[in-house]
């Protein structure tokens, strides 16, 4: 079962069952068009976020934030846990041994969750390592060419 919020204040409960009933065709790629009870809705997905389970939909014109919430997270809810709470990112480390190929950031400057920080190769392999949020980077730890150890420090965020 999953619970749906509508605009952070109406709360339905939706099971996979009663979503597969639904009357839905895809007309384009973010749109949609589903009859219920003979009569037709237009449905467009806006924005979505995947990972945080967050979407903006269109329907008939009128714009709704949604919210989904999984067995899983209304598990963490119901032990008193903030879902979508997560542990603040500070510090970027190397996730393995490898060589620092390039440096696409400067001390003091401010990024996007999932820009590109460097470029770690390690095992013949370049790694894009990216941005786990947006910030300010106070500190690069390394330089370009260098040598670098498994979770040494790359990269310091202001807090």
């Amino acid at each position: 079962m999953y619970k749906i919020k509508v605009n952070s204040a109406h709360t339905f409960d939706v099971t996979k069952e009663s979503l597969e009933e639904l009357d839905t065709v895809k007309s384009t790629n973010n749109n949609y068009h589903i009859l219920q009870d003979h009569t037709p809705i237009h449905a467009e997905i806006v924005t979505s976020n995947f990972n945080r389970k967050l979407y903006t939909i269109k329907v008939n014109n009128t714009v709704y934030n949604v919210d989904i919430y999984d067995a899983l997270d209304q598990q963490i809810e119901a032990l008193g846990f903030e879902i979508g709470a997560s542990k603040q990112v500070n510090d970027i480390k190397a996730p393995m041994p490898g060589l620092i190929l390039e440096i696409n950031v400067k001390e003091g400057q401010t990024v996007t969750e999932n820009d590109p920080l460097l470029i770690l190769e390690a095992m013949k392999m370049e790694n894009v390592l990216k941005s786990p949020r947006d910030g300010v980077i106070k500190s690069i730890q390394v330089k370009q060419g260098q040598t670098v150890d498994k979770n040494m420090l790359l990269i310091a965020f202001e807090a």
